[in-house]
């Protein structure tokens, strides 16, 4: 079988996403960066492999994968244990709403690109970035607080008291939002089920810090 390449870049949340669920399911990787703020991420050689030009891109099964989350469903289906959704309709689905609070609605209005763009295009200062970031994650973290505090499936984690798909799109978030000064003191249960997540090799072992072409 040939080797599990995983393109990406240390800082990417949604690379993030992929090693933390490449983890939980014992796959073993190899990695290539992809730095985003050097812009290798349209080298011709990986426009080869992901024409979008964005990272992730995952090689495995003799076939390249991208987009993160549909990366992680691939994974879910050809590697279904440890399970990252629950079993039950009504359980896939909640987990599901979370994870995509994170991965749809936050991600793509503060993701790297869009950073920028709001200086380049709109001459937005370090300041004016930064409010930008904490707004948004502010809009839905607020939501995502209360469906977590407040419904009886929420265990150690998200949902239960195994990792699963909305802890996987739940910690790079709060990474993410640590570099932009979010007050986390008004997101105790989030706050909780991250620490909880950090307690796991799996999540440990994908932090951005720990990744060879960490900066």
């Amino acid at each position: 079988m040939s080797a599990v390449i995983l393109h990406g870049y240390f800082r990417s949340s949604a690379a993030f996403r992929t090693r933390i669920a490449l983890n939980l399911k014992g796959i073993a990787y190899g990695q290539k960066s992809r730095h985003l703020r050097k812009g290798e991420q349209r080298a011709p050689d990986f426009l080869k492999l992901n024409p979008q030009g964005l990272v992730p891109a995952l090689e495995i099964d003799g076939r390249v994968l991208t987009q993160s989350l549909a990366i992680i469903e691939y994974l879910e289906e050809t590697r279904p244990a440890p399970a990252l959704l629950p079993k039950d309709s009504a359980g896939r689905a909640r987990v599901r709403a979370l994870a995509y609070a994170h991965a749809i609605e936050i991600h793509p209005i503060n993701n790297l690109r869009v950073l920028q763009d709001l200086t380049a295009r709109f001459g937005a200062d370090e300041k004016a970035v930064a409010d930008w970031f904490r707004h948004w994650v502010n809009e839905t973290f607020g939501p995502i607080e209360t469906m977590l505090a407040n419904d009886s499936a929420t265990g150690k984690f998200s949902h239960g008291d195994t990792p699963g798909l909305a802890d996987v799109c739940l910690v790079p978030q709060v990474v993410n939002n640590m570099r932009f000064d979010v007050d986390m003191s008004v997101y105790p249960v989030i706050s909780r089920i991250h620490k909880a997540c950090l307690e796991l090799p799996a999540f440990a072992d994908a932090m951005p810090a720990k990744q060879p072409d960490a900066e």
